[in-house]
């Protein structure tokens, strides 16, 4: 136990030492799983879904067999974002896992400098990820990503490499899973202008506890404790909650929040439902079907699906 505090405390000063700049590629830190995303991206300490690629490597050591997902997010306007995720286990070796992100932002006109309609052209970004996770010590599991990232707006482009980093804990006889992750450290490779950005850092770390008594899992994720804040204690206004309430065998329900969306997303007085999350869970033999409903107020709302199994 006292491996795992120490290991998340260096995180934790780690985060610290780094401050939010100038960043793009913003469309890593949209949730691409329905799941996490009605959970209100409370993720980090998750041990039993392909996903957990994208939220933390370490979580992938949990699974068993060839799992496989497919996400899609209906975003805002004609924004639209597709992934692939798949893990296997080599002997010997570890688990490994690798995902494809990507996001269409649409088709645009094209105009010359009097105005004049000459065209269309596209705007997509795409992330290739290959992840591996092995045990640390009885428990205790670590894990890495790296990941390539291309940006493309009509016949200009940028690209990016950058590795993710995580740990995940488990205390099997409390069902109670404790895990850090620092995503998207790394740097572009080209840019669009001449000044580079910086890859959207974002520190969590996260807990999370099958209830005894009741067929519910918890999950408290603060995220992006990175973040230049003016007091100590608003590092931790970036926290999300999520409940997985496991109805049956074939049905489970979802509910999450997240406080700095809701935070974010208030337009005048008013936030609306903003930051509130929710979704089900469908399995169907060896079939999973997902959906996730994440509120931005009165700016919208998105819509995430996702299928998963094993091959």
């Amino acid at each position: 136990m006292r491996t795992i505090l120490s290991s998340l405390f260096i995180v934790f000063i780690f985060s610290a030492s780094i401050s939010f700049g100038q960043t793009t590629y913003r469309f890593l830190d949209v949730d691409m799983s329905a799941r996490a995303a009605a959970l209100g991206g409370s993720f980090v300490t998750n041990n039993d879904d392909v996903d957990v690629l994208f939220y933390n490597p370490a979580g992938m050591s949990f699974l068993e067999k060839n799992p496989i997902s497919f996400s899609f997010v209906k975003h805002l306007m004609d924004i639209n974002l597709f992934s692939l995720a798949f893990s296997t286990e080599f002997a010997d070796i570890g688990r490994f896992g690798t995902a494809i992100k990507y996001i269409n932002y649409g088709t645009f006109d094209k105009a010359d400098e009097f105005g004049n309609r000459t065209g269309e052209f596209g705007a997509g970004e795409l992330a290739f990820i290959l992840g591996y996770t092995n045990e640390f010590s009885e428990n205790f599991y670590y894990g890495a990503n790296a990941k390539v990232i291309y940006s493309s707006i009509a016949d200009e482009s940028s690209s990016a490499v950058g590795v993710d980093l995580g740990i995940n804990y488990e205390i099997p006889k409390q069902k109670l899973n404790l895990a850090a992750a620092v995503l998207n450290l790394g740097t572009q490779l080209s840019s669009y202008i001449d000044t580079k950005e910086d890859l959207p850092l974002d520190v969590t770390m996260g807990i999370s506890k099958r209830l005894e008594n009741l067929p519910v899992r918890l999950s408290l994720d603060f995220h992006q404790l990175n973040k230049d804040r003016d007091e100590l204690y608003q590092h931790l206004k970036g926290f999300t909650i999520g409940a997985e309430f496991y109805l049956s065998e074939v049905f489970t329900l979802r509910f999450g929040y997240d406080n700095e969306a809701r935070s974010d997303l208030k337009v005048g007085s008013s936030s609306g439902i903003a930051g509130f999350n929710g979704g089900l869970g469908v399995k169907i033999s060896e079939y999973v079907f997902n959906y996730g409903y994440s509120s931005m107020g009165s700016i919208g709302a998105m819509h995430r699906i996702g299928l998963a199994t094993s091959i």
